[in-house]
């Protein structure tokens, strides 16, 4: 399996872990947001919205490319951080999943 197909699986798990915790239906952020020069948009968007809207939404593009990736990917942190609050249940697999994506994209 290449890079490219492992992190096409990586992001489909991912999105299937945040449908699961009630964080893929956010809604498409105005075009404005996307012009953000904050760290995940932090000044614009949800972190939800960022991850499906931007984070995966690039990488995807990038898979289908099969263009380079990153050198290196460390968004888990900040997701962690976002779901301080949540429940375990639904804090620990998205962290999990998203952890998986980004040594995927590190490794590469």
């Amino acid at each position: 399996m290449t890079v490219h197909e492992e992190l096409a699986r990586g992001l489909r798990q991912l999105e299937v872990v945040l449908m699961s915790a009630g964080l893929w239906e956010e809604p498409l952020p105005a075009p404005s947001a996307f012009e953000s020069h904050q760290p995940f948009c932090v000044d614009t968007m949800s972190m939800p919205q960022w991850l499906r809207y931007v984070f995966i939404a690039r990488l995807q593009a990038l898979v289908d490319a099969r263009a380079p990736l990153p050198a290196s990917c460390d968004v888990a942190p900040a997701m962690e951080v976002w779901l301080k609050d949540a429940p375990a249940s639904q804090r620990e697999p998205v962290i999990r999943q998203l952890a998986a994506v980004d040594r995927i994209v590190t490794r590469a």
